[in-house]
């Protein structure tokens, strides 16, 4: 169990450490959004397989909070960014995301 153990933490880490170097490097605001989704992600991973091995129940309830935090987070920054995308001149060019497919074949 102890292999196994080091070895599933070693690599939880190691995308942990990935995805720190995304959040630090990414250019836009989306990938640092995705990386800190992920980053969520991999916590709660990390929390469900340490109460998966302890077989200790306390760490779900800490689990539970942070995958809501990380759907609230979600949820927030889409809501955000598609109140950009409202208030942009209409070519999606203002909120810094890539131009929309029916809006490209609406002006050939």
């Amino acid at each position: 169990m102890t292999v196994a153990y080091w070895l599933i933490f070693a690599l939880i880490g190691t995308g942990a450490v990935c995805t720190l170097a995304r959040l630090a490097l990414g250019p836009s605001l989306l990938d640092r959004v995705v990386a800190t989704d992920t980053l969520l992600v991999i916590i709660s991973a990390g929390l469900a397989v340490h109460a998966g091995l302890t077989r200790d129940p306390t760490d779900v309830r800490v689990l539970v909070v942070v995958s809501l935090l990380a759907f609230v987070g979600s949820v927030s920054v889409a809501r955000y960014v598609g109140g950009m995308l409202l208030r942009s001149s209409g070519d999606g060019q203002d909120a810094g995301l890539p131009e929309a497919t029916e809006v490209r074949e609406a002006r050939r």
